[in-house]
């Protein structure tokens, strides 16, 4: 080997070790960072040594694409279950405190206790509370559904909001790739923020990708719908700021399409949005629904019998805004919101709880306790009677449009067993949700596992190269003095 060869043997070892330790050092220090995928130099040998032809980026697709899909799937899945556990703290939460079935439960006992003691007024006043708290129970719990879809429709503009400023970030990202990529420069810091912005988009909607010339990506949502390609499509949404039963809710819309509402307690939703919908959309609703059906069950149980003139039936001792009486299987949305106690039995109103006895409530004139016995009881165990009574629920219908026609539960029970089999519905629908939401979150943290073992940053390796690089520099040095003490003996020999 001549002094010359020598001489560029060591220049290339410095460039090659400078680059290497450039790389292994900028590894190291993003060790934490989550979105930072490893580099690599890679050498190659020619007839000048070895020598960085590129910076390699520690890419791995097919992984890539299951942690998005795992990401978004557990992203909806989260979500649905925290709108289901925001509509069991409606309800009291575990023991369901303040739940209708269990004021239902009370009033039942009320009843019973005035039966037994229908002369005394204490037991009427209890019966006619006990029916208040009802009736207070209904309109909190569908006051509180309401605010559960107002919160989920105000979180889906804030998503929407996001999810066009990140798709605005991913542009910049694919943008800078794409001039990196075709000037044969570097894109890797490019390629690390194009993919920090598309896994917080798989967050928010289900995102498929496509790889065209130069690296640029096409992305497009789970159902198909562009998202962005070359440029971002446009994600829209009107919100609403009040809601009630009888508004539906707006649709989010890309690129003109409408983005479809996750379904079923293991949602196939994809991304927080769709799951927003499916809450907002799908189960208050239908809790909702069955609040109303409750409300109209009781007006029906207790209405009044008109034998004067028209209508046939008036309410009694439950009433409500629209302030009929509906004898077939019909839901009227909104009902639980507006039932009331009739101010007739509401000694603090100028009533009298007698009347619950007597009948009588709304229809002057109408007296069934005729001889005024403080041991009347035929009305008493009429009423009780029925709240243990099988009666027709409306299984679907009065239900606004682009809502779920059902009410989910058995429709040709007792009112009590129906209260108590809407909590049902709801705690077998957030136990399965629960369920799921445990096994996605484990797919998602299995699938950044395997991702981050292959692209992530192991600091017990980079050190380890460190060390063979510190090595290569060394043989570097040690070649370098060789040379410079030949020259040396040369220069000596020469003078």
């Amino acid at each position: 080997m001549s002094l010359t060869s020598a001489l560029n043997t060591a220049q290339s070892i410095f460039n090659n070790t400078g680059t290497q330790s450039s790389v292994v050092s900028n590894n190291i220090s993003n060790a934490g960072n989550k979105d930072y995928v490893r580099r690599q130099a890679m050498l190659t040998t020619s007839l000048n040594g070895a020598q960085v032809v590129k910076i390699d980026r520690a890419q791995e697709e097919a992984l890539l694409r299951q942690y998005l899909k795992t990401s978004s799937q557990d992203s909806a899945q989260q979500t649905l279950l925290s709108g289901l556990e925001d509509l069991k703290s409606i309800v009291g939460g575990n023991d369901y405190e303040t739940s209708p079935s269990t004021y239902l439960g009370v009033f039942q006992q009320k009843l019973q206790a005035f039966r037994t003691t229908p002369g005394s007024t204490v037991a009427a006043q209890g019966a006619i509370t006990a029916a208040q708290d009802v009736a207070n129970s209904l309109n909190n719990a569908s006051q509180s559904v309401q605010n559960v879809r107002a919160t989920a429709d105000k979180q889906i503009a804030t998503d929407v909001d996001k999810l066009n400023t990140l798709l605005s970030d991913f542009e910049k990202a694919n943008n800078a790739v794409k001039t990196a990529t075709s000037s044969g420069a570097d894109a890797s810091g490019a390629l690390d923020e194009r993919e920090k912005a598309l896994k917080q988009i798989s967050q928010i909607v289900g995102v498929n990708t496509t790889t065209r010339d130069n690296n640029d990506m096409v992305l497009s949502t789970s159902d198909g719908t562009i998202l962005f390609e070359t440029i971002p499509r446009e994600v829209t949404f009107k919100s609403q700021d009040v809601y009630t039963a009888t508004i539906a809710g707006n649709s989010v819309y890309v690129d003109g399409v409408a983005l479809p509402r996750g379904s079923g307690s293991t949602t196939t939703g994809q991304g927080s949005l769709q799951s927003l919908l499916q809450v907002r959309d799908e189960i208050a609703p239908n809790f909702q629904k069955q609040l109303d059906e409750v409300a109209r069950g009781l007006v029906s149980l207790f209405k009044e019998q008109n034998t004067v003139a028209g209508p046939a039936y008036v309410p009694g001792l439950f009433t409500w805004s629209g302030g009929t009486v509906d004898t077939g299987a019909t839901a009227v949305a909104g009902m639980a919101a507006t039932i009331t106690v009739s101010s007739r039995v509401i000694t603090s109103q100028g009533g009298d709880p007698m009347r619950l006895r007597d009948g009588g409530i709304n229809l002057t004139g109408l007296v069934l306790n005729t001889s005024g016995a403080s041991g009347y009881t035929t009305e008493l165990d009429r009423l009780y009677t029925a709240l243990g009574s099988d009666i027709d629920f409306d299984p679907a219908a009065g239900t606004p449009v682009g809502f779920d026609a059902t009410t989910g539960i058995d429709s040709n029970v007792s009112i009590m067993e129906f209260a108590t089999n809407s909590l049902g519905w709801l705690e077998q629908y957030r136990s399965n949700a629960t369920t799921a939401a445990e096994n996605t979150s484990a797919a998602l943290s299995r699938s950044d596992e395997a991702y981050s073992n292959e692209t992530g940053v192991n600091l017990d390796e980079e050190l380890t190269l460190l060390l063979d690089i510190e090595q290569s520099y060394k043989a570097a040095t040690k070649i370098l003095n060789a040379v410079d003490e030949m020259l040396k003996s040369l220069l000596d020999i020469a003078s």
